[in-house]
Order: C-alpha cells, then structure tokens, then sequence
C-alpha cells in the first residue's frame, strides 16, 4: 500500500514536465477557418506540421469571426487562464482597418493583448495585414506600418504579412475576395511557421 502511494505521487510529479505544451492561436475569421471545411484551416494544419517536424505541443485555436483587437483585449485573460500557452500568435487587427477604426486605438489594444500575453509567461508572435489601398494611402501605410511597430516596442516576433505571396491572386480567395480558399491555407501556414518555429526550438531548449 505504501509503494503504491509513493509510485503515485511520483507519476503526478514527472507528469506535468512531459505535458505537451501549448499554442495558442488567437485570431479573427482568417484564423477561425471561415468557409473552410473543418480541419483545413492553417491553424488546423499546424497541428499536422509540429506533429511532422516532433515538435511536442499542441494547438488550441480561439479565433473567432469578426473579431476586432478591442474584442481580443477584452478576452485575452480568460484565454490565457484557461490555455496557460508557451506561445501566443496574435492575428488581429484586420477588422479594425476594414472598419476604418483609429490606427490609435488598435495599436493600445494590440499592446495590451502582446503585454498580457506576455506577463503570463507566453512568447508572441504578431502577425501583420495589410487592407485595400481604397482607405487613403495615409490610413493604408500607417495600418501596414501598425504590426512593425507594436512588434518593435513590445520585443514580439512579427509575421510581415499574412498574405504574402497570394494576396494579389483572385482565384486563391473566396467569392467575398477577402478570405482565403482552403488551397491558400498551406501558403498561409508557410509564411507563419517560418518564424513560429523559432520560437519553438527556443522554447524546447
């Protein structure tokens, strides 16, 4: 009785440490997989990929359609609490540009999800948009220029853009011309995990 009791409370003690840890994707429709059929989204993808390169982690994706940074902001503790993830990728801000909100505004909302994320112990990657060049070449170039910024002052990994390579390829989106076709998730996956995994080889170490 007494072995069995102390072989318990060694096998509770080791099994946190081999926990596989966790990404958090926390993101709008372009994450959440909108007009996709189940599993063929790039955050369902990169399950399939950590899996191929023996990377031990795991993907929770709480993207949700529609979502804005102040929407992120205002759920990022609950996320955090309930995930406790080694890695954040933040992919917000779309919304607020098509929208036309305050590149202001967005930059303090997108700090405060980076900050929080990090004073929880987690890594963040920032992935950057770009929006129609039909807002002004003013509020255009200062969006594009948000995710730079934010990633420079908050020390985060940036994702340039997430729609490099495709963004000016009609055929790779859907029949609204803003979502990517389950063709395009692979080129997505490509351009984020070039600098996820840096972040994770870091973390294993």
């Amino acid at each position: 009785m007494w072995l069995r009791y102390l072989l318990l409370l060694v096998l509770t003690a080791v099994a946190p440490a081999h926990a596989a840890r966790t990404i958090l994707v926390f993101g709008d429709s372009l994450s959440a997989g909108y007009g996709l059929a189940t599993g063929s989204g790039w955050a369902s993808l990169l399950g399939h990929r950590l899996k191929r390169d023996k990377l031990d982690y795991t993907v929770v994706n709480a993207s949700i359609s529609g979502e804005t940074t102040l929407g992120g902001r205002n759920r990022i503790a609950a996320a955090l609490a309930e995930h406790q993830p080694a890695v954040v990728v933040v992919q917000l801000g779309g919304n607020d540009g098509l929208r036309g909100n305050s590149i202001e505004e967005t930059r303090r909302n997108l700090i405060a999800i980076v900050e929080a994320s990090r004073n929880a112990g987690a890594k963040v990657l920032l992935v950057g948009m770009r929006i129609p060049p039909n807002y002004g070449q003013v509020y255009t170039r200062r969006f594009e220029a948000l995710f730079a910024e934010v990633a420079r002052q908050q020390n985060a990994s940036l994702v340039p853009f997430m729609l490099q390579g495709f963004a000016d390829k009609r055929e790779w989106f859907q029949s609204d011309g803003i979502h990517p076709t389950a063709e395009a998730q692979p080129r997505i996956l490509d351009n984020i995990y070039r600098r996820l995994r840096a972040l994770l080889t870091t973390q294993r170490a």
